[in-house]
């Protein structure tokens, strides 16, 4: 069956919101990255609601979905993935509760999830997954496109 993953492209505080992974062990290929904020769908959801569930349990914040960005399909993990862009709305970044912090064992090899809100500038030096995203992410962001 095919992953419907939804993920968030949030401009904050004179940046824009990343979860740090390190120490990944289940990525053979990247133990120390970047990714947009989000996750697999729940039973239910639209899109965009769980594109805000996802936010609030990672960061801590509410915020709206203003529009689709990206689309792509990922073969090595079967699933589609949906980047939105989000405005914040409201709460305190970093203060999320979903079950990637709960210090479960079953997450021990997914490593460290670290909220971090990286200037604009910064961006392009980083390693940020998927790689595919982070270029049209950095074009998009060159064309003043949001």
């Amino acid at each position: 069956m095919k992953r419907i993953r939804v993920a968030a492209i949030i401009p904050i505080q004179n940046g824009y919101a990343f979860m740090h992974r390190k120490n990944v062990i289940k990525r053979k290929d990247y133990q120390d990255y970047y990714t947009f904020p989000g996750g697999g769908l729940e039973e239910g959801e639209s899109l965009e609601e769980g594109t805000i569930r996802e936010i609030k349990e990672e960061f801590g914040i509410d915020v709206k979905v203003e529009k689709l960005l990206f689309k792509i399909h990922s073969e090595k993990f079967n699933q589609d993935e949906y980047f939105f862009l989000c405005k914040y709305v409201s709460g305190e970044f970093g203060t999320g509760t979903g079950p990637e912090f709960s210090n479960d064992p079953a997450y021990i090899e997914y490593g460290e999830y670290i909220p971090e809100i990286i200037k604009k500038e910064d961006i392009k030096s980083l390693t940020l997954l998927p790689v595919e995203i982070k270029e049209k992410f950095l074009t998009s962001l060159e064309n003043k496109e949001f």
